[in-house]
């Protein structure tokens, strides 16, 4: 019974541990990159596609044949005849071989050994989008937590303001019209965090489904989220080529690209092959034996698909230049009014830091001695702490709107 009762105890001790469970954005997205369904996906089509480069300089199969060669169909001359004259016909067996061009075989090796290079770029572009997303879901948390203990604060101060008036009231020091929206507005906090909770619930959904776990698996995070400053050589054109996978995968293409044309290319070579045959004599004919070499000669009129190909990938590695530029471009514009947009947001976050909230938490503070002290009003207390409740709020919405721009730009410098 002691034991049961101590495994109970330890059942419930790990229970708890688990139940509190909290992960950093490091151990979030580590996880992603390790689970995620969608990225095991490409990591299985990568594998595939080496696994199929392992037999690009197989040989063709020969052929072998057998059969009847030259045999009349009158099957008494088949024997010898009486006169001692051998028979006629034969029983053959053929092998054929043809000899790949070396050139064909390394060039096509090289093609489907570099083939998974594009599928590996694609799939650390999807795991950009994955981490981006996660970030989102973490910085919604994350801040839904800091409204959360402004709601709290708010609902202290509010709680005291109700309790003050009724004990007013009851000396007749106080009316009841401020009371009744101290009331109201006591509601709507409530509310709020009924919805804040909501959210966190949803965020938490999202950020299980991403690392591939049990939708209600339950843990907190770490709510500590860097604050990046952003090179100007982050995105210069030869970092951004450097780093985002679109580009690389379009680099990949045009290397794919060089390599078929050199696979069409090496078509254009002839073909060597040789074809050995044994021939069974009827009728006491001896045995006989044919060697032949042969030769797949590209002539003008059987190469037209491949002169096509090999024109048609030039021009399709030049449409693929004008892509990656164009991409350049447009990624260097992007990221250049993202950190535009941040600088900006930085100076407003700084004004209410140091100058919006400071004051109004002052007027409050004073409002608040004014009334105990019975030279305010509730009317003018509650309009202060309106303003500061509304302000702190309207600071951690324009948190988000610069964490959100953040998580942008990382997404399009492809930074974790």
């Amino acid at each position: 019974m002691k034991t049961r009762l101590m495994m109970l105890v330890l059942l419930l001790q790990v229970i708890v541990v688990k139940a509190q469970e909290k992960l950093d954005l490091t151990t979030i997205l580590k996880e992603i990159e390790q689970q995620n369904p969608q990225l095991k996906m490409y990591d299985a089509e990568i594998k595939s596609m080496d696994e199929m480069a392992k037999g690009a300089k197989d040989w063709e199969s020969p052929q072998l044949g057998t059969g009847l060669w030259m045999v009349p169909y009158n099957t008494s001359m088949w024997r010898r005849g009486m006169d001692g004259s051998t028979g006629m016909g034969q029983y053959a067996v053929s092998l054929e071989q043809m000899f790949p061009n070396k050139s064909n075989l390394n060039a096509n090796a090289k093609l489907m050994e570099t083939a998974s290079s594009v599928e590996l770029e694609n799939k650390k572009g999807v795991a950009f989008n994955l981490f981006s997303l996660a970030k989102q879901n973490f910085v919604e948390w994350k801040l839904a937590k800091e409204k959360a203990k402004v709601l709290e604060q708010n609902q202290q101060l509010l709680s005291f303001m109700i309790r003050s008036t009724e004990i007013r009231y009851k000396n007749g020091l106080e009316k009841l019209n401020t009371y009744y929206k101290a009331k109201a507005a006591l509601a709507n906090v409530e509310n709020m965090q009924l919805m804040l909770q909501n959210d966190i619930k949803q965020n938490r959904i999202m950020l299980n489904t991403l690392m591939n776990r049990n939708k209600l698996s339950n843990f907190d995070i770490d709510t500590v989220y860097p604050q990046k400053q952003y090179q100007s050589s982050l995105y210069d054109s030869t970092t951004l080529a450097n780093h985002r996978s679109d580009i690389k995968a379009i680099e990949q293409s045009i290397v794919l690209n060089g390599l078929e044309q050199a696979v069409e290319k090496s078509m254009l070579k002839p073909e060597f092959g040789v074809r050995y045959e044994h021939m069974f004599g009827f009728g006491g004919m001896p045995m006989q034996y044919s060697l032949m070499g042969m030769i797949k000669i590209p002539v003008a009129w059987s190469t037209k698909s491949e002169r096509a190909n090999i024109e048609g990938l030039k021009w399709r590695s030049e449409a693929l230049r004008q892509e990656k530029d164009m991409l350049l471009s447009e990624i260097r514009g992007r990221a250049f009014g993202k950190v535009n947009d941040l600088q900006t947001k930085e100076k407003q976050l700084k004004l209410f830091e140091q100058q919006i909230i400071p004051a109004l938490r002052k007027n409050y503070q004073s409002l608040q001695l004014a009334y105990e002290q019975n030279t305010a009003e509730l009317f003018m207390l509650f309009d202060a702490w309106e303003s500061l409740n509304m302000t702190q709020l309207n600071y951690i919405d324009l948190q988000k709107e610069y964490l959100m721009m953040q998580i942008e730009l990382d997404r399009i410098l492809e930074l974790r």
